[in-house]
């Protein structure tokens, strides 16, 4: 019983210790899911506009900027109509990394 106890004891320190190390890396999703279309640090390209200093992050709220990552932005719900391909839906991130990508989103946007 003792054995099983301090097995179990260990097995949540180790969950508790290493819970920061599972933390979403908000710059490293920004540039695997972002910056290809959005560019390096958010500085835009041909393909989707810049995420520094733009006026939908600052002005929206963080459920709100979820959701355009969550569900995309395609056909005529597209915000910028200028580029050429829609904002695509990102079903399989988790939403401790959407939150995690949110803020920082919004730290590229007070640049």
């Amino acid at each position: 019983m003792k054995r099983i106890l301090g097995i179990g004891v260990v097995a949540l320190s180790f969950a508790f210790v290493s819970g920061p190390a599972f933390a979403a890396d908000a710059a490293g999703l920004y540039k695997s899911k972002c910056a290809p279309c959005h560019g390096a640090e958010g500085a835009s390209t041909a393909m989707a506009p810049a995420h520094k200093g733009n006026q939908f992050v600052k002005a929206s709220s963080a459920d709100q900027i979820a959701a355009v990552i969550k569900d995309g932005r395609e056909g005529a719900a597209k915000k910028y109509k200028q580029y050429p391909i829609g904002m695509p839906a990102q079903k399989t991130m988790s939403d401790a990394d959407i939150s995690a990508l949110v803020g920082y989103l919004k730290e590229l946007a007070a640049k």
